[in-house]
């Protein structure tokens, strides 16, 4: 451990030439014989919205008992070596997002929780993580990022097409677009330059963001202990991955490509670009670049197969299965799948060591849908579950259940205060669930 006087400030970057690389939180940056909560270093909570389409088939993704010997339902079963870390919360209703025709609004009103035609509030109509960007985002480079696959999404008559393809509302009437280009993202995030274009020339002149800071990484090392040395040679080797599978895509850019409505499904490529997406939440995560993140795992009316598990038909169509029981069980193993990959995110997470846990155990992710039973459209009851223990708010391991028409604000609203955001109501919320 490094224990001189002397010590690393939080917002130590490694340096290059036009470029700079934070690091994570190291023994260094705590003072000797300081208790960590008393230090700049004390880590933040994090925030993730983790939203997919298309609903949940409800009994199989809600447990039959309660509390904390609750039974791993079939669709989050892939997540259940974090059963101590999950909390599923059952029997909420999303009343503002109800409508004739929901899925050109089932995505903008998952944080929202008022009507998006509602715009009598300048306040009411910011989105969950946006109000958590205000309150913990602003120490950060990014207050918060929102991140997706899709390109577009669905509109409503009648209503903007920002709620089909964004999850995140800064104001009533001001949609953050998705950012789905993981090559655009990296270099938002690590790259350095006024626009795109001259961070692009940086990386090509240097090759690698990561070799032009390389003599500053090994002139660091040589200060700090044995623990601190293998945490930043581990997170350096995570950021050239990274920045590895990032340069690969180079040649498959396919943002000039016209995408058909309809497109085949290619199961490991959307396998790829799910997982270099969470990777860049996490090392934002990581390094305090970003304490709030918003991800769009998939569009509503998404027309994407998922053959990797034995599912050619389109999701979209598959999802209104008419109570078939084999079309529902394909649902489910494609709702299944979304699990096994996010799950994967909840892995770097927690192998990322913070304080006196992990990166996971310092943040609350919300992995959820705004869409209950998809073959009747309804938003009632929604499926909920939450990660982390939000640095100790959070108890985790159990399974809550609520009575009918609990509104999902209350949800969103608890959040927020776990997170010390002391908001004292949230889009139609009636209060905070203190089982939480």
């Amino acid at each position: 451990m490094f224990i001189s006087k002397k010590h690393l400030s939080r917002r130590t970057v490694l340096r290059g030439l036009g470029t700079s690389v934070a690091l994570p939180l190291l023994d260094a940056m705590i003072p000797a014989g300081t208790a960590l909560a008393q230090t700049a270093a004390n880590p933040q909570t994090r925030m993730g919205y983790i939203f997919f389409p298309h609903g949940a088939v409800m009994d199989r993704w809600t447990p039959t008992t309660v509390g904390s010997d609750f039974d791993m339902p079939e669709i989050l079963s892939p997540a259940a070596r974090f059963k101590d870390k999950m909390t599923i919360v059952s029997g909420l209703r999303n009343r503002p997002a109800e409508s004739s025709d929901p899925h050109g609004i089932i995505a903008g009103t998952w944080l929202r929780c008022v009507a998006p035609n509602d715009v009598s509030n300048p306040e009411k109509g910011v989105t969950a993580d946006q109000l958590a960007a205000r309150h913990i985002g602003q120490g950060t480079t990014f207050p918060s990022i929102e991140v997706g696959t899709p390109t577009g999404g669905p509109c409503a008559p009648g209503f903007s097409c920002s709620f089909g393809s964004s999850l995140s509302f800064s104001s009533p009437q001001q949609p953050l677009p998705i950012e789905n280009n993981p090559r655009k993202l990296f270099f938002q995030l690590f790259g350095q330059g006024d626009n795109a274009q001259e961070r692009a020339a940086i990386v090509n002149e240097t090759g690698s963001i990561l070799d032009s800071i390389l003599a500053d990484a090994n002139s660091l090392q040589r200060k700090l202990g044995s623990e601190d040395q293998v945490m930043v040679a581990n997170y350096l080797e995570s950021v050239r991955e990274v920045e590895r599978r990032v340069q690969m895509m180079k040649s498959q850019d396919l943002s000039g490509v016209d995408i058909p409505l309809a497109p085949v499904g290619i199961p490991e490529d959307f396998e790829a670009h799910l997982k270099i997406m969470f990777d860049l939440i996490a090392l934002s995560y990581q390094i305090n670049l970003t304490n709030v993140a918003s991800f769009m795992m998939e569009k509503e009316v998404s027309m994407r197969t998922y053959n990797n598990v034995g599912v050619s038909e389109a999701f979209h169509p598959l999802s209104h299965h008419g109570e078939n029981p084999a079309k529902m069980a394909k649902l489910a193993r494609v709702q299944q799948y979304h699990t096994e990959v996010f799950t994967y995110f909840l892995e770097k997470l927690d192998a990322m060591p913070e304080g006196n846990g992990s990166v996971l155990d310092n943040s609350i992710i919300l992995f959820g849908s705004n869409m209950s039973n998809s073959d009747q459209h309804n938003n009632d009851p929604l499926p909920n579950a939450v990660f982390g223990h939000g640095g100790g708010t959070i108890k985790g391991g159990q399974h809550l259940f609520y009575e009918q028409n609990t509104p999902h604000a209350n949800l969103l609203l608890t959040l927020l205060n776990r997170a010390g955001i002391a908001e004292e109501s949230f889009g139609d919320s009636t209060g905070v669930l203190a089982e939480v």
